[in-house]
């Protein structure tokens, strides 16, 4: 059995929902893997939300391993960041040494990943656009997306490296932003520099809900698909390199065709 490592803060019902996506297809014989534990860099008790969580994660009966790092060397935190996560990498890894996981995923993992984890453990992480599109959070992403006048745009899952956000595709898929039922949508800001439609309507406008909706359908099929792909042999990471079946080094596979057809129940 494939054996999967997870990783969440466990801050949102987000988070209970990407577990419980995979944990479902895992239950009903689609994706033949195991979740050998979930981690979290919260404790029982800290945040309602993460103890929501918690519950979650002991219903499905996976071994939950809590290290909180808001309680971890303070000082050292304040003053010497990089060492602190250095020192605070370490301390998980002691804690998860038991567990031999074949891939680790990040879903809703708050925290920036050290090398000496990176190198220990094949990470993906969830980013909510395609290969070489926008850096940074969904919502600058998506305002990103609008500056540009983009035509497409994606969700993808890429391999962890210290730098955030930066580390290879794994797996992607794409869809465009243009057509209906966008055009209208583009016409009512025409013209309009970004700064004055966040000051006029922010996240409210409704460009960027329908952009953020279309990417949002495709985050949980995006992730389960990738799972599957990597427990069938599809996809797989070998020395920090992305490569397919054969062996070939490739830029990400895409999943755009299986991730559409689960989407589109979502989406309407």
């Amino acid at each position: 059995m494939y054996r999967l490592g997870w990783f969440s803060t466990g801050r949102d019902r987000a988070a209970r929902d990407l577990l419980t996506a995979v944990w479902d297809r895992i239950r009903q014989g689609k994706i033949e893997a195991d979740i050998s534990f979930v981690f979290s860099n919260r404790q029982p008790g800290q945040a309602r939300e993460s103890d929501l969580f918690f519950d979650l994660v002991r219903d499905y009966r996976i071994p939950l391993v809590c290290f909180p790092s808001k309680t971890f060397r303070p000082e050292l935190r304040s003053q010497a960041l990089p060492q602190w996560r250095l020192e605070y990498d370490r301390e998980v890894m002691k804690r998860l040494q038991g567990f031999q996981p074949e891939l680790c995923v990040l879903a809703g993992y708050m925290l920036i990943v050290g090398r000496e984890m990176c190198q220990r453990y094949k990470m993906v992480n969830l980013h909510p656009a395609a290969p070489g599109g926008p850096s940074g959070t969904w919502q600058e992403v998506m305002w990103q997306l609008i500056e540009d006048g983009a035509h497409s745009t994606g969700v993808m899952m890429h391999l962890v490296t210290p730098d955030l956000d930066k580390g290879p595709p794994v797996t992607y898929c794409t869809f465009p932003i243009r057509g209906k039922p966008f055009d209208r949508h583009w016409d009512e800001i025409r013209g309009l520099p970004v700064d004055e439609v966040k000051r006029r309507q922010g996240e409210d406008n409704t460009l960027f809900k329908l952009i953020r909706k279309h990417e949002l359908a495709r985050e949980l099929p995006l992730i389960t698909t990738t799972i599957k792909a990597f427990t069938e042999g599809r996809v797989r990471i070998e020395q920090g390199r992305v490569v397919d079946a054969s062996g070939r080094p490739i830029n990400g596979y895409d999943l755009t065709t299986e991730v559409d057809e689960m989407a589109r129940a979502t989406i309407g």
